[in-house]
């Protein structure tokens, strides 16, 4: 492959994940309990979880605040310090960081 083709291919590959962030935002990964904290900033938010682990379940959470995804996993089901619009689904899917 030529230099040209290469740096296209860089130029390319670089366009195609700032999009894909632009698309899906940014995922804040959080403790449980900085999770919680987040919460409060918003009178009555809403909260995505899902049940995983066949022989122990664990947890995970979403919530939107000010364009930002916050994204936490706990071993025990959290309990939330503000009234909360609890969505329940079978699989939450953040990527790898």
């Amino acid at each position: 492959m030529s230099t040209a083709a290469t740096t296209g291919a860089a130029a390319a590959a670089a366009a195609a994940i700032s999009n894909a962030v632009k698309a899906n935002g940014a995922i804040v990964y959080l403790a449980p309990e900085d999770f919680r904290r987040i919460l409060t900033r918003t009178e009555y938010p809403m909260v995505v979880m899902a049940e995983y682990g066949a022989f122990t379940k664990k947890y995970k959470y979403l919530t939107a605040y000010q364009g930002f995804i916050f994204f936490a996993k706990s071993p025990e089901k959290l309990t939330f310090p503000v009234p909360v619009e609890l969505i329940q689904t079978k699989k939450v899917w953040v990527p790898d960081m």
